[in-house]
């Protein structure tokens, strides 16, 4: 299960430092006039600092390290 997250942070992590953030559209009702409806379409950017990635890529380099096999030999 460690192996598993870890590559997950791994992953999340160099997203996160290539990409710097993602970005979403909402559409907002301008106008409402009979039969007519004026929308406009708004991007909203989020960004993500590089030390939230970078975090997360070294927290999943150390469970990779650290993290104990999928096997155990418990009796």
């Amino acid at each position: 299960m460690n192996k598993i997250l870890g590559m997950i942070l791994i992953a999340l992590g160099l997203i996160g430092l290539v990409w710097g953030g993602f970005s979403y559209t909402t559409r907002d009702k301008v106008a409402d006039i009979g039969p007519i409806d004026i929308t406009r379409n708004k991007t909203h950017s989020v960004p993500l600092p590089p030390v939230i990635g970078a975090v997360a890529l070294i927290g999943g380099i150390v469970l990779l390290i650290t993290g104990k096999g999928g096997m155990s030999a418990t009796r």
